[in-house]
């Protein structure tokens, strides 16, 4: 899937995540997250702030970010499930 990526931030947590840079002000968010899911340590998935909103986009500055790499086929798999 096109720019689907694990995002590693820098409190540890872990989401995938269609991530889009956006051109932005200094000071200013500069990463879309879109359709960001959390990742728990038994690698099971559920929606960034699902019990807070229904928004499936979120702006993130990328220094909050520690590392972003691509997801294994496990991962994958149980996000398209759930995002189809």
């Amino acid at each position: 899937m096109e720019n689907l990526k694990l995002v590693v931030l820098m409190n540890n947590q872990v989401l995938i995540t269609k991530i889009e840079e956006s051109p932005s002000e200094l000071g200013e968010p500069d990463c879309r997250l879109v359709n960001p899911y959390l990742v728990s340590k038994n690698k099971t998935i559920e929606p960034l702030f699902i019990e807070y909103t229904g928004q499936k986009t979120f702006m993130i500055h990328s220094d909050k970010i520690f590392t972003i790499t691509e997801p294994n086929s496990e991962l994958i798999d149980k996000y398209n499930k759930i995002t189809e």
